[in-house]
């Protein structure tokens, strides 16, 4: 059995190249329960979950990751979510009928974009690069290659138990060393692993499969699991952005205002006291003196 829900990292002892494997097996239920996926979507967003992990554990911040996949296809939108703490969220839009066909079939004249939104930082980090592969996996290796120019190889695979994901990367600030051929060998024998052991087999298997050759350092078991980061705080913020004309508007229509989490399907609700309060209770904030 695998270990479910969970990230490890490990290192080529003398070669400088890192790794990452992640299985998700509740955090991806969560995501499947809420909303019912056609089996190409269903798939495609498991991957895209697994890569979102594992891209979250190379980055050293404190926030989230937005993860987005867009363009004029058949399927229209994927997003997942993946804070620093390994919290995720996910969800895609799709019209009509979905065909098995390539992510770049599916998604059309598409865009992917990795957002950084750092939790004690005002200054968001994006970078947007047009949609080239056939599948997740080397839509993200061009990422990296074209935003990040490191040297990445990703294997995933999803199905509707699990989603798994493996990452190598070579790290760019550690000295060469006299195996020259330890990066093409990595993902040669990377390479052989099938998408039914990825998501089947324990990392300590997957790494013994593979490089049983190699000196392999593997670190512990990081956990992973679904959180949305929805709340009514955040849904009284968006509405008073809105303004108090268009949310009088909504209550002369409706009669309430009614506001669903796409994510996680929580319902939020305000009547007209509620609305009333959203303007009337805002917090004070004391004038800023200015000197002349």
């Amino acid at each position: 059995m695998t270990s479910g829900d969970s990230l490890q990292c490990f290192i080529f002892e003398h070669a400088p190249i890192r790794g990452e494997i992640v299985h998700l097996d509740t955090t991806w239920h969560a995501v499947l329960e809420r909303r019912d996926y056609p089996p190409r979507v269903r798939d495609v967003l498991g991957e895209l979950m697994a890569a979102a992990a594992l891209l979250t554990s190379t980055l050293k911040f404190e926030g989230r990751l937005i993860m987005q996949l867009q363009g004029r296809g058949p399927v229209r939108l994927l997003v997942v979510e993946c804070s620093s703490d390994r919290t995720m969220r996910a969800i895609a839009q799709w019209d009509g009928e979905v065909p098995d066909a390539p992510l770049s079939e599916l998604v059309g004249d598409g865009r992917l974009a990795v957002t950084i939104d750092p939790q004690k930082s005002k200054e968001r980090y994006q970078a947007i690069v047009n949609l080239e592969g056939h599948t997740v996996a080397e839509a993200f290796e061009n990422y990296f290659a074209r935003s990040e120019q490191l040297d990445t190889r990703l294997w995933l695979a999803s199905n509707p138990k699990q989603a798994a994901g493996m990452l190598l990367q070579r790290l760019p600030d550690k000295p060469l060393t006299d195996d020259d051929d330890a990066w093409g060998r990595a993902v040669h024998l990377g390479s052989t692993i099938t998408r039914e052991e990825l998501l089947a087999l324990p990392v300590r298997e997957i790494i013994h499969r593979l490089y049983h050759e190699e000196d392999i350092c593997l670190f512990s078991r990081m956990p992973v699991s679904f959180r949305c980061s929805c709340s009514r705080d955040r849904v009284e913020s968006v509405l008073r952005m809105l303004g108090h004309g268009e949310i009088h508007s909504i209550l002369a229509e409706q009669g309430m205002v009614r506001v669903d989490c796409e994510y996680c399907g929580s319902r939020y609700e305000f009547d007209r006291i509620d609305a009333e309060q959203l303007f009337t209770n805002l917090p004070n904030i004391p004038a800023t003196r200015t000197r002349h």
